[in-house]
């Protein structure tokens, strides 16, 4: 892999992306009005289990999680557009390999995620949200590997997708459970059973445990971080075989 063709890339990805109101909108815009949202309506109401604890405060890694799992969408429309286009085919005539090209959206979908991050974390903390850990940067390597394993689910429609509605309709395979099973909607013992097929679970579970102040000395949060990284890297391999061998049509 040429970092130099995946740096030219990734800013291209950029510029492309800067250009786009949908993409202003779904991934900038929709965290600071969820964020907003919820933070205006739930900031002084405190959770049944932790009245130190408010409901906004227990919500901010569930939003954490949206905005990363919505990248499925937005990998698998962006994908299904450029086979559409031929764009696909058009890079097999130059030097830049498919590796470089799925790395640089690989490496712009994490930037891009990172920057959601920092973007609901400075609003949360003006709107009453605390951290409780010296640990806060910890939660963007979550999050980071989160949008890692988003980029393969967002290959893997694509690869079935043959539109960019249809992308949609498919992505939502894979955003659909990981709304409910690891955002900010509450979970049982036999849903959470269930959550520990999706990535999401172990980003939101750790992160929820580092902002309530759990030492960083916790097992549990490094196993996490270990299990997301593994199915993050393996779901992005999926995908990109996937997509190189039955997506081009």
């Amino acid at each position: 892999m040429n970092l130099q063709r995946t740096m030219a890339l990734l800013k291209l990805e950029f510029k492309n992306l800067i250009r786009d109101p949908t993409f202003l909108f779904s991934l900038i815009l929709l965290p600071v009005i969820l964020t907003l949202a919820f933070g205006l309506a739930l900031a002084d109401t405190p959770t049944t289990s932790n009245p130190e604890v408010s409901i906004f405060e227990f919500m901010v890694p569930g939003i954490y999680g949206f905005t990363c799992v919505y990248i499925v969408m937005t990998v698998a429309m962006a994908f299904t557009d450029y086979r559409k286009e031929g764009l696909l085919d058009r890079i097999n005539t130059t030097p830049t390999t498919s590796g470089e090209f799925m790395g640089s959206h690989v490496i712009a979908n994490i930037l891009i995620s990172l920057l959601q991050v920092a973007i609901i974390t400075a609003l949360a903390l003006i709107l009453g949200f605390r951290i409780r850990s010296s640990g806060f940067l910890l939660a963007f390597a979550f999050v980071g590997f989160l949008a890692l394993s988003s980029v393969g689910f967002g290959l893997i429609a694509a690869t079935f997708a043959k539109s960019s509605g249809a992308a949609v309709g498919v992505s939502m395979i894979f955003f659909m459970p990981q709304m409910l099973f690891g955002t900010w909607i509450p979970t049982s013992e036999a849903t959470q059973v269930v959550a520990m097929f999706f990535p999401i679970s172990y980003s939101t579970n750790s992160i929820q445990m580092i902002f309530n102040g759990v030492p960083l000395t916790d097992l549990t949060i490094w196993i996490n971080l270990v299990v997301l990284a593994i199915y993050g890297i393996v779901i992005v391999i999926i995908g990109t075989i996937l997509f190189k061998r039955f997506g081009k049509a």
